[in-house]
């Protein structure tokens, strides 16, 4: 079956080979002798990048202008593994435009929509206070993930050669994120979201589940931008512990650029 609306008109396919661009990361569930400890066949793709591939289509066709006002949510529901060619299927339907990813196997890994427009408002940056990042970090548990934490802020400028060189490594050909003013891919910014959580407490192996964007203004390498966030949620279900993350990215000195709603399982069940 093909899991879209019956009156979805096909958008656009996309096929990739999937790369596991964190084999080297702190987070150990990208290495394949710990993620087989949790189940896994091997070490897991990262989200961001599946994340990535679901936006190539809509990006290929709809261009900057939907880097600039449109939004996209992903759940990813199974691994991606590295080296399999995955293929990215956009349907149109009235009002969005469904996605999936799908593993050579017929399994389908993630799932999304995109959106070609954003809400007339955007969010208030008063609503979204700057912190210090901890000198020591906790541990990620539920007393310092409690719903309605401001985490640490994460600030950086958007250096082009480094984010040059992590669309190389998703392997997206598109020219509009390269050159000295290109646009922030949006997996490099929800890589930064992950940065976020790690840079606030100290994880053992965990994994990114879903996210839902929504843009406001195109992220230009250059700019000096900061991701202001709090905890949404803090929840467990079927043993895993869950977090979700409001963030909104700003542009020096208050420039609306996107706000993510994160979801991770910060500390997955133990498997018997």
């Amino acid at each position: 079956m093909s899991g879209h609306s019956p009156s979805a008109e096909p958008f656009g396919t996309y096929r990739v080979l999937a790369r596991n661009i964190a084999s080297d990361s702190d987070n150990k569930i990208h290495d394949d002798t710990v993620a087989r400890q949790y189940g896994f066949a091997g070490g897991l793709v990262p989200g961001i990048a599946v994340f990535g591939y679901l936006t190539r289509p809509v990006v290929a066709r709809l261009g900057a202008q939907w880097l600039a006002r449109g939004g996209a949510s992903g759940r990813f529901m199974q691994p991606c593994y590295d080296g399999e060619e995955i293929t990215v299927v956009a349907h149109n339907t009235n009002d969005h435009i469904e996605l999936t990813v799908q593993r050579p196997d017929g399994v389908v890994c993630a799932r999304g929509s995109a959106r070609t427009s954003s809400p007339s408002a955007e969010p208030d940056v008063a609503n979204y206070p700057i912190a210090p990042l901890p000198v020591m970090r906790p541990p990620a548990a539920a007393s310092a993930l409690a719903a309605g934490t401001v985490l640490g802020t994460l600030g950086l400028r958007l250096d082009a050669r480094k984010a040059i060189a992590f669309v190389d490594a998703v392997g997206d050909d598109l020219p509009l994120y390269r050159g000295a003013d290109g646009i922030a891919h949006p997996a490099l910014l929800l890589a930064l979201a992950n940065r976020v959580l790690a840079r606030n407490v100290v994880l053992g192996p965990w994994i990114h589940t879903a996210s839902e964007v929504t843009h406001y203004s195109l992220a230009r390498y250059g700019q000096t931008i900061s991701l202001r966030t709090r905890v949404a949620e803090c929840f467990e279900r079927k043993g895993h512990e869950f977090v979700v993350l409001d963030i909104l990215v700003v542009a020096d000195p208050d420039h609306v650029v996107q706000h993510i709603r994160h979801t991770a399982i910060y500390k997955p069940r133990a498997v018997s």
